[in-house]
């Protein structure tokens, strides 16, 4: 059984800064694919960024220049982690890991993220 466990989320003044994390266990297989998707009040689910291995790191249009994702965890690059620059109020939303393991997606709960004065 994979699971992901998310870490990091909470409330932050507009420019500030957060770091999300995730750790995937539970496969003897690395994940292909890691990365963040968000969602917000009345919102469908959007991709943040993901690594794939092999291919490098994909970026919403919006977060360009202020997310950073990256993959630990050299063995078995089974750790992501989002750095959240510059953050704005649009940011806010519940963010998600995701894990693509031999073909299939798998989530993390979420954790809530808040841009407020």
């Amino acid at each position: 059984q994979v699971h992901l466990v998310e870490s990091g989320g909470g409330l932050v003044q507009p420019g500030g800064s957060l770091r999300l994390s995730c750790t995937a266990s539970g496969s003897i297989f690395t994940p292909v694919r890691m990365g963040w998707y968000r969602q917000a009040p009345g919102k469908e689910r959007e991709l943040v960024a993901t690594h794939t291995t092999g291919l490098g790191t994909n970026y919403l249009d919006s977060v360009k220049g202020r997310f950073a994702v990256s993959r630990a965890n050299a063995r078995a690059m089974n750790t992501v982690y989002l750095q959240m620059n510059n953050l704005e109020p649009e940011d806010t939303a519940v963010y998600y890991c995701n894990a693509v393991i031999r073909g299939t997606p798998y989530w993390g709960q979420g954790t809530q993220v808040t841009v407020s004065p």
